[in-house]
């Protein structure tokens, strides 16, 4: 399924390629302080509809994650990272995504507190 996302302005659109079925709940100290659900998908199956000029990025404590927000509305609605196995990834965050209701979805606890 394709999906379509903002930040709130909508000056930063995205469509994201894939089966949401759950989200990642992640208690680090950057996910529980934005209220992130996260869905993980390819980074090949992310396209951003905007220039990523628009786009304002913020990385902590290992700065292997690229949070992406609106410079303007100040709405984070993805970032960019790598799976584990080392591919290019897109974290949603499912509150950004048109269309969908986030009390509908699995949720997963995730402890990056530890990580």
């Amino acid at each position: 399924m394709n999906y379509q996302g903002s930040c709130h302005c909508g000056k930063i659109r995205f469509e994201a390629e894939g089966t949401l079925e759950q989200a990642m709940e992640c208690n680090c100290s950057h996910c529980n302080r934005k209220g992130y659900l996260l869905w993980f998908v390819p980074r090949s199956q992310f396209t951003l509809l905007t220039t990523d000029a628009e786009l304002a990025t913020y990385t902590f404590n290992k700065h292997v994650i690229q949070h992406n927000f609106c410079p303007s509305c100040g709405c984070a609605p993805f970032g960019f990272g790598k799976d584990r196995k080392g591919g290019d990834t897109a974290a949603i965050n499912v509150r950004c995504l048109e269309g969908v209701e986030p009390a509908s979805l699995k949720r997963i606890a995730v402890d990056g507190r530890s990580f």
